[in-house]
């Protein structure tokens, strides 16, 4: 499915473009199991204050390139360009210094924390690291931050992760995120492990810390209403390619790709008068370590044509702000 190509991507250069990804690729070798080809090529930016949505089901690669981003480990290939930097050529040394305003958030909130460290330490310990600061500062950054999470630092701040629910956990991921002052910050899936309520305290969290501090995000999930109500734009993703980019009004209202829709069908809608999609995707998810040739969709698309299996589709614009890679999308361009 989807294909290469940087027709979505605004220009590299410009002021607001706060985070770049070109032509990233991560792969595995796994010995006799053969070579994993989790991220194939995939571009995309961020714009200041811009949220970003990162949306396709499990196994797609989101999380690998949310890694590959940060350096976790470094990408096979291509670049990750913060403020114009690239963080795939840097030094350890340099990287360390450069890498500190993206930080990230993990998708298990509980084991994502050190189980034998104290929550104040844990929320500290980017500051420390960081330098610059006295003792005293850290600890009134610290409990000024634990305080905004909705963390009592009196009484949280002795205690240990396995004494906290897993949302009072994702609040302290949170905050040791937060706490050295980040301007891009990556979530990766960070609802998903949560209840439904929970789910919601969390969200409107991130929003109020967006807000207040004019944050940069890039957030990665599964569930599709998740992404449409907190996105101001909206990449798809499927086996390690991208196969579409558009408004999250836009995408969800008109979408182009068939496995796009093929999401969107799959969604249950709470409404007893609506009647459900018939369109379903036929075969089984391809391998990483052997994706289909041309069109990695092809194998489970209705439209697929000997063209899908020859020829990899790039990504084009198909509407204003609306890109595809698909030989045959659902909407032609005009």
């Amino acid at each position: 499915m989807a294909g290469t190509g940087t027709a979505h991507l605004r220009e590299h250069d410009a002021p607001d473009v706060v985070l770049s990804v070109r032509n990233l690729v991560v792969e595995y070798d796994t010995g006799s199991s053969g070579r994993v080809h989790a991220v194939s090529g995939v571009s995309l930016d961020i714009l200041r204050g811009e949220t970003l949505g990162l949306v396709g089901e499990s196994g797609c690669g989101k999380s690998t390139l949310a890694k590959a981003v940060m350096q976790l480990p470094s990408p096979t290939s291509g670049e990750v360009l913060f403020m114009g930097d690239d963080l795939t050529s840097l030094s350890p040394r340099a990287l360390r210094s450069a890498r500190r305003p993206v930080q990230m958030i993990f998708q298990d909130p509980i084991s994502s924390l050190n189980p034998l460290r104290k929550v104040r330490h844990i929320v500290a310990e980017g500051l420390e690291v960081a330098g610059g600061r006295s003792k005293a500062e850290r600890a009134a950054m610290v409990d000024e931050m634990m305080d905004i999470v909705g963390l009592d630092p009196e009484t949280a701040g002795d205690r240990r992760p396995h004494e906290f629910s897993g949302g009072q956990c994702q609040r302290i991921s949170i905050a040791r995120a937060m706490v050295v002052e980040p301007e891009v910050v990556i979530c990766d899936e960070p609802v998903s492990a949560l209840d439904v309520s929970v789910q919601a305290q969390i969200l409107n969290l991130l929003e109020d810390m967006k807000n207040r501090y004019g944050l940069t995000l890039l957030f990665i999930a599964h569930d599709l209403a998740v992404v449409k109500n907190i996105s101001d734009r909206v990449v798809v993703m499927y086996l390690g390619k991208i196969c579409e980019v558009a408004d999250p009004d836009l995408l969800y209202a008109e979408p182009a790709h068939p496995y796009t829709a093929a999401m969107l069908s799959a969604a249950p809608e709470p409404d007893p008068d609506v009647k459900p999609s018939t369109l379903t995707l036929s075969g089984d998810l391809p391998s990483p370590h052997d994706p289909p040739s041309g069109c990695r969709f092809r194998t489970r698309c209705p439209r697929a044509t000997s063209l899908c299996a020859e020829t990899e589709p790039e990504i084009r614009e198909v509407g204003p702000q609306h890109y595809v890679a698909c030989h045959f999308p659902l909407i032609e361009a005009p």
